[in-house]
């Protein structure tokens, strides 16, 4: 199993990787809790189609190395840049979902999106999660307190009724099998609670707002509008107004677990997008992004992006 010696300032850790076909590469980043295997149902189909499928375990999850204190995005950020440098690729779409848009936009800005063609942002917490003065729309602080005490005190509980609304299950709601929140559960458990617990104040304390002007590639944001783990209000939208000349697509009744909800329509539109430089008419967001309705197909402009 291949694991990538990552140093950085701080320390050096080994993280784990898959490196699986060839042709034009795509590196998946996971969101939180879980781990590079929440791709599996972009990585087999995706490989399948001739692209070069690159995932990993953030540290402290999965089968990556475990940090004392580091899990601040520019720590995140060098391990994504470690991985790229290592496996010396070029080219580079990254797709990262909900936490680890972060690590997307943490890494174009500190790294001049260096060896990366595109990005693609997927139910992601950017620009900035917690409620302020002037970020109405946020979440309040005092929600991820809750969410801390409930971690400390009772994991699995707190994991268990996590994975319900990740998925937009309720009483009459049941988008997934029961095999998949275990399933789900499972991947979160291999964190550690210190990892856990860090990595939400990262993901839910990182303002990104003056990095979005950073972007310099084509960028694609994917979210559901029935998200309750990430607010669609909070992020996706004003990231599409932030980063000109993105496209913005918005998944009718999807949550935030959309990579299985809604895996064949992801899976179309990062093809489509990877291969095609599509985008839509001259429509959309002051800024130049272009919001895409979910029942409509992504539109390929011949000369590309």
């Amino acid at each position: 199993m291949p694991y990538l010696k990552s140093k950085t300032d701080k320390e050096e850790l080994q993280i784990f990787y898959e490196d699986h076909g060839n042709g034009e590469p795509i590196v998946f980043i996971h969101g939180w809790p879980l781990t590079h295997q929440m791709w599996e149902y972009q990585l087999t189909p995706l490989r399948e189609l001739g692209f070069r499928c690159i995932a990993y375990d953030r540290r402290g999850f999965g089968k990556s190395d475990q940090s004392l204190n580091n899990y601040d995005y520019d720590s995140l950020a060098a391990d994504l840049k470690n991985l790229l440098d290592e496996l010396n690729v070029n080219n580079v779409t990254l797709v990262g979902f909900s936490m680890g848009g972060g690590e997307v936009v943490r890494y174009c800005s500190k790294y001049n999106c260096e060896r990366v063609s595109r990005i693609i942002l997927v139910s992601s917490v950017v620009p900035y999660m917690l409620k302020t003065d002037d970020n109405t729309e946020g979440v309040p602080l005092e929600m991820f307190q809750q969410f801390d005490e409930q971690i400390r005190d009772d994991r699995p509980a707190f994991l268990a009724n996590f994975s319900k609304q990740f998925y937009g299950v309720g009483f009459l709601s049941h988008p997934v099998s029961s095999n998949i929140l275990e399933w789900t559960n499972a991947l979160a458990f291999t964190a550690s609670q210190k990892a856990t617990l860090d990595c939400m104040i990262s993901f839910s304390q990182t303002d990104f707002r003056k990095e979005l002007s950073s972007i310099n590639v084509p960028s694609l944001i994917i979210h559901g509008d029935d998200d309750k783990t990430v607010s669609i209000k909070a992020t996706s939208e004003q990231t599409a107004s932030m980063i000109a000349g993105s496209v913005y697509k918005v998944y009718s009744g999807a949550p935030h677990g959309l990579f299985f909800t809604h895996k064949n329509e992801l899976n179309k539109d990062l093809v489509s997008f990877i291969t095609s430089g599509a985008v839509l008419p001259e429509t959309g967001l002051e800024n130049g992004a272009t919001i895409l309705p979910s029942n409509e197909p992504l539109v390929t402009r011949e000369e590309g992006m």
